[in-house]
């Protein structure tokens, strides 16, 4: 029963976070809303509401910022990996779309290997470099579409793109002593709230222009369902992993780009090339074996 609710949260909340990039998207083609405005406006919200949930529960939020050594971790975890990977995966959108953003995104495992190799000074295993060379082959042709006369992405896609994997890298390893410590909801809202409130000082040049944004509905509307639906898809994502595997839960993540490539394709009309599609496919394949992969080399160490 447990098993089949883990899988149920995992399919729920990576179809409705593959949701999130084409709304993304709309607001940033549909309006003037700069990326900085988009994120203020959701990091503060979706924080302030998860630190809100957890004091009406009577849970002593202020609790890990009194020490100066957990308060430091929860400033770098909410600068670098909050809104480190939020900022990028945004401007992965607006430089390309929520399709290939995503997808850039799955590329986060092959960053975590090597760093993991480097810093234990050992090599992956086959099966590991096996993975890799398979997702790379598949990015091979999500940027080339198959062909040698050049890039269908743009440079700056390409840049924004590889920025998302080493963000998300950085926010999948550094916060785990904090979360241990202190619970996945507290390190994510303070982490959600510091790094709003630092893009809010940083662009307060572009606020008003922002707020002139908030005149139309429906642009409101879609943001607050971005904000909404990407909030509940991150805590059901989190929620899984106490009642699945870490395979489970990479296998079950393809229904993200899955969904973004679904509603992009109903939404914009927009459709990546034969040899992307192919591309896209390869990535997730090597990304599933290299999940597979880890999940044994991790039973063989205990």
């Amino acid at each position: 029963m447990n098993r089949l609710k883990g899988i149920s949260m995992i399919i729920i909340g990576a179809m409705m976070w593959g949701a999130t990039g084409p709304m993304m998207e709309w607001l940033l083609a549909t309006s003037d809303m700069s990326i900085s405005f988009m994120l203020t406006v959701r990091l503060l919200i979706a924080g302030f509401f998860i630190l809100l949930f957890l004091k009406l529960k009577g849970k002593d939020i202020y609790r890990p910022l009194r020490h100066k050594v957990w308060l430091r971790q929860m400033v770098i975890f909410g600068l670098f990996g909050m809104l480190g990977v939020q900022f990028t995966f945004v401007g992965a959108i607006d430089a390309s779309n929520a399709v290939i953003a995503t997808l850039f995104q799955f590329l986060a495992p092959i960053y975590i290997i090597l760093f993991v190799s480097v810093r234990q000074r050992v090599l992956p295993p086959a099966t590991q470099v096996i993975g890799m060379i398979v997702t790379m082959v598949g990015l091979y042709f999500l940027l080339t579409n198959g062909t040698l006369s050049g890039f269908a992405l743009s440079a700056g896609a390409i840049a924004w793109g590889l920025a998302v994997g080493f963000t998300f890298t950085f926010y999948t390893l550094y916060p785990a002593r904090l979360m241990n410590e202190w619970g996945v909801l507290l390190s994510v809202g303070w982490g959600m709230l510091i790094g709003g409130g630092v893009l809010f000082f940083a662009s307060m040049t572009k606020l008003q222009a922002g707020i002139a944004t908030l005149g139309d509905w429906r642009i409101v509307l879609v943001l607050s369902l971005a904000i909404l639906i990407g909030t509940v898809a991150f805590l059901l994502f989190l929620g899984s992993m106490k009642y699945i595997s870490p395979v489970e839960t990479s296998l079950l993540s393809s229904f993200e780009p899955l969904t973004a490539m679904i509603i992009s394709v109903i939404w914009f009309g927009s459709v990546l090339g034969k040899w992307q599609v192919v591309g896209a496919i390869i990535m997730l394949i090597g990304v599933t074996g290299l999940s597979v992969a880890g999940g044994k080399v991790k039973k063989e160490q205990e």
